[in-house]
């Protein structure tokens, strides 16, 4: 895709440009939001991926667009470049508080456009917008200045205070509006040029409304939600979720002996836990980690730790085993898979691994990238029993589930 050299063919068919509105602060997600490390819904992971990052690959799955640019709060650099880490665009564009200074904003900063060039300009919190929904309203374009994607008002609507209802709205030509919203650049551009300044907009149809453009109707569908709430959230992860409709186990299972001529702490579950001796093993012998590991590469159907990270390998020479847990994680999304819990045992007689628990579920949850709440590590003993029995070393059992999107 082309990015910044928008030029005209001899048949004058209008480039397409397209606006990812991404520069929201998410006030309406939670009812407070005072951690500045806490992302808006933009930024909140849905599965393995955040709603602005699974926008933009659908519309760069589309080879007719020219051009994409997200608009982002200044607040929020670092969360955008963590998420189109990889993909080609231009720099990000400054957006305002308000959402039509935000697109203003935009629409002055894209270069070598033309009056009829298309611009589309598309909510980045809405992640289940489709190709085939886009290519509507570009298609609709060809013969309109400007359309929407929209959906009928289904429901009854009634006017209410705080408590109690009042007036019955009549539904009939009722639309709710969504988004990728179309224009021509020229008219687009007037309409924010000429708009009333003090005067806010929720969406850019009704500027370019007020600018006495006719906006076409395209019908929608209702999976294009906007995630306002965390509610929304919720319903955009499961939607995602039921496309993913194999579902698969992986086991794993590892050994690692105290090494006597060898101060602590140990590394377990990616955390430093105090004992008098380390664990002996090549890498930095996390017997936690190694476990999950192998747990993935069986659900994968793809062997064991050892065969993609052989112990004879000095590159593998006391590396840290979180670096063998991404990469199964990235082996899952090559093949279109996500994980959808972890279950991990312990078996030791020392350390005391329940007050670790929580930091061991917060490590392997960073280092996977799913919920804390699909992490559960827990611990037992052999009763004296064995090696572990006699404090010679650990083991650990884990049992994974993913999902394959076939």
């Amino acid at each position: 895709m082309n990015q910044e050299n928008p030029h005209q063919s001899a048949t004058s068919t209008p480039a397409i440009h397209v606006l990812i509105a991404a520069a929201g602060t998410g006030t309406r997600f939670a009812d407070v939001r005072n951690d500045k490390n806490d992302p808006p819904k933009q930024y909140k992971p849905i599965l393995k991926e955040n709603s602005l990052r699974i926008c933009l690959r659908t519309f760069l799955s589309i080879n007719e667009i020219t051009s994409i640019h997200v608009l982002i709060h200044p607040d929020h650099t670092d969360w955008y470049h963590d998420t189109v880490a990889g993909l080609d665009l231009p720099p990000p564009i400054h957006g305002s508080y308000e959402r039509n200074k935000s697109i203003y904003n935009g629409l002055k900063e894209i270069s070598n456009l033309k009056n009829e060039d298309i611009i589309l300009i598309h909510d980045a919190a809405r992640p289940l917008v489709t190709p085939q929904e886009i290519r509507d309203v570009i298609i609709a374009l060809q013969a309109h200045r400007a359309a929407t994607l929209a959906i009928p008002i289904a429901g009854t609507l009634r006017k209410a205070d705080q408590t109690t209802l009042g007036t019955a709205i009549d539904r009939t030509d009722l639309w709710e509006l969504q988004t990728p919203q179309g224009f021509r650049y020229g008219d687009i551009l007037a309409a924010h040029e000429n708009t009333d300044p003090e005067k806010s907009y929720t969406d850019d149809t009704t500027l370019v409304s007020d600018y006495s453009i006719p906006v076409h109707i395209v019908q929608g569908r209702n999976t294009n939600f906007k995630i306002t709430t965390k509610d929304d959230l919720t319903m955009a992860e499961q939607l995602f979720l039921s496309a993913y409709t194999d579902i698969r186990t992986g086991t794993g299972f590892d050994v690692h002996a105290f090494d006597p001529d060898t101060k602590g702490p140990i590394r377990l579950c990616g955390i430093d836990v105090p004992h008098i001796h380390k664990l002996k093993g090549h890498s930095d012998a996390d017997v936690g980690l190694h476990a999950i590991t192998d747990a993935l590469l069986g659900a994968l159907g793809q062997g064991d730790i050892g065969v993609h990270f052989p112990p004879s390998d000095p590159t593998f020479k006391n590396m840290d085993s979180a670096h063998f847990l991404e990469k199964a994680v990235q082996m899952l999304g090559a093949q279109n898979s996500v994980l959808n819990n972890i279950d991990l045992t312990l078996i030791c007689e020392h350390p005391k691994i329940g007050p670790h628990t929580h930091a061991m579920k917060s490590r392997i949850s960073a280092i996977t990238g799913i919920d804390k709440a699909r992490v559960n590590v827990k611990a037992t003993t052999t009763e004296k029993l064995g090696f572990t029995g006699r404090g010679e070393g650990i083991a650990a059992q884990c049992s994974v589930t993913i999902r394959i999107k076939p």
